[in-house]
């Protein structure tokens, strides 16, 4: 799934109304009628919606699955990677980010990160249990000043 760095995904983007999302995709299986949603799309839809009742941010899960099957942007897959080879990608193709708790916001419009609910083995069978590589498990889209808020 291809991101729309500031304003979204193909299917949902920012603005847009919780009736609009919900024709096209269908209702979510977890947090109906609520601030947040979850879809079940492939890779998964988590959806914060304004009060207004309109998408304010675009986030994209891991599947798990590789490829097509994750987020992308520019020719990089941004989610199921270690989060240091996602940014590195990203700033070698300029890029540019500041850092977070979680991971890096992007001056373009997304935040990469990491719950740190996968472990360095996940991804590469030779990682020792101690190895403390963070794995990019999402990917949240809307404009910079949103992840720069408060």
């Amino acid at each position: 799934m291809e991101i729309i760095p500031g304003r979204g995904v193909d299917l949902v983007k920012i603005g847009d109304h919780r009736s609009r999302v919900e024709e096209l995709i269908g209702l979510p299986h977890h947090g109906p009628g609520g601030e947040r949603a979850v879809y079940n799309t492939s890779p998964m839809l988590v959806i914060t919606y304004a009060a207004d009742g309109t998408v304010g941010l675009v986030e994209i899960s891991y599947s798990g699955e590789g490829g097509d099957a994750e987020a992308q942007f520019d020719g990089v897959q941004l989610t199921h990677r270690f989060l240091d080879d996602v940014v590195s990608d990203l700033h070698a193709r300029g890029y540019t980010s500041t850092p977070s708790n979680i991971g890096h916001d992007f001056h373009a419009g997304f935040a990469v990160w990491s719950m740190h609910s996968l472990w360095a083995g996940d991804l590469d069978p030779a990682a020792g249990e101690d190895d403390e590589r963070a794995i990019s498990e999402g990917v949240s889209v809307a404009p910079y000043a949103y992840f720069n808020e408060g």
